[in-house]
């Protein structure tokens, strides 16, 4: 089948050069930071987590939204995400890559993610963060090829293969529950002290994640034979609608509790967030970006003349999946440090060589994304809508 990875039309091999001139730009800014160090990006003792981190904390999240085609697909009989549930599965282990190179870029060295492997420590949320990725990776990773395979034979699936996507259900939940423990459980940050992280953290997934996917399968349709019909995109349109809506919910309760308590230590985090402190407005614009978004793509999935076209659909996926990596990402991650334990405002900005690096991971991913789905779409167009699951 990986012969059908070399072959494609000329917009095929345009983006694949594409992609590939984005990750020569990142390697070769990695390589300045691998000889300079993390000098070069806009962390700084105070805020020493940066833009690297917060694509890892996006990015578990678009891993773990798998689960929401899958467990319709194999607990419940919905067929019409038969088409679709591959592409879901392929989506986690390219999502579930770039998470990883993302760890390893924040680390410096990368020879350091080996202390995870030489000196486990069971007692670190991290450790078991690296743990739950992996395996969440390697099982979709062998139930996706191996369904691929089925499919290609015209052959139902093995009988192994239905209790590995039985245990990928619960690791998908637990992906995104333990990035959230990572950051809840640090007690001195406390912009992350709160039970809601891990509900957010999987309501902001079950919104982004099947976004992207809905973003994904209406460009296949245009530019493929891969039509995902309309019942599934309308399905997942639903689940991303209710999602929004939900992770909208969870903020709103947050800044109640925050202001209406008058919690001083909360309340000046989120004061720097939305309106900004002392001059200080670094990540306004960011947080207004995102609620200016939230409520315009509600307001088009609510409406029922909008709702049911493609076009509009597409533009309220777009806005839902920015929106929710300013969310997940910038605007999570950098009010966590500012202001510091001793009340500095350390302003973060990414430098050029960190943004470079970043887009050369997801250069990487949607490269290694882009090959996955040009096997699905081949195997597709081989066999026809024959589905041998059920």
């Amino acid at each position: 089948m990986l012969e059908k990875v070399l072959s494609g039309g000329r917009l095929y091999k345009a983006w694949m050069l594409l992609l590939l001139a984005i990750i020569g730009a990142g390697v070769i800014c990695y390589l300045i930071q691998w000889f300079y160090g993390l000098g070069i990006t806009g962390m700084s003792r105070d805020v020493s987590w940066g833009l690297y981190l917060a694509n890892f904390t996006f990015f578990v999240g678009v891993a773990a939204s798998a689960v929401m085609v899958v467990l319709p697909y194999y607990l419940h009989n919905y067929k019409a995400f038969g088409k679709i549930t591959i592409f879901g599965e392929f989506l986690a282990v390219s999502a579930v890559i770039m998470c990883i190179l993302f760890v390893t870029l924040d680390l410096g060295q990368p020879t350091r993610i080996l202390n995870l492997v030489l000196h486990p420590n069971p007692g670190s949320i991290l450790f078991w963060d690296v743990v739950v990725l992996s395996t969440y990776m390697v099982l979709n990773l062998v139930i996706a090829w191996h369904m691929l395979n089925a499919r290609r034979h015209g052959e139902a699936p093995k009988p192994w293969a239905k209790w590995l996507i039985l245990i990928s259900i619960p690791v998908a939940i637990s992906i995104h529950t333990v990035t959230a423990f990572i950051y809840s459980g640090l007690a001195a940050r406390t912009f992350w002290l709160t039970a809601l992280m891990a509900p957010r953290f999987l309501a902001s997934a079950f919104a982004s994640g099947p976004a992207l996917l809905i973003i994904l399968c209406l460009i296949m349709k245009k530019f493929t034979s891969f039509d995902a019909g309309k019942e599934a995109i309308s399905k997942l349109t639903q689940i991303v609608t209710y999602a929004t809506i939900i992770t909208v919910f969870f903020f709103i309760v947050e800044l109640f509790t925050v202001f209406y308590s008058q919690i001083p230590e909360h309340m000046i985090t989120f004061q720097y967030l939305l309106f900004g402190v002392d001059g200080n407005t670094a990540l306004v614009p960011w947080m207004w970006t995102a609620i200016i978004f939230w409520i315009v793509a509600i307001g088009i999935l609510l409406t029922p003349s909008t709702r049911k076209k493609e076009t509009t659909v597409l533009i309220a996926m777009v806005l839902i999946f920015i929106s929710m990596w300013i969310d997940k990402g910038m605007a999570l991650l950098i009010p966590g440090f500012i202001p510091s334990p001793l009340g500095n405002f350390t302003q973060y900005f990414p430098t050029a060589p960190e943004v470079f690096v970043t887009l050369g991971i997801w250069g990487i991913g949607f490269l290694v994304l882009t090959i996955f789905y040009k096997l699905a779409i081949s195997v597709q167009e081989e066999v026809g809508d024959e589905d041998p699951a059920h």
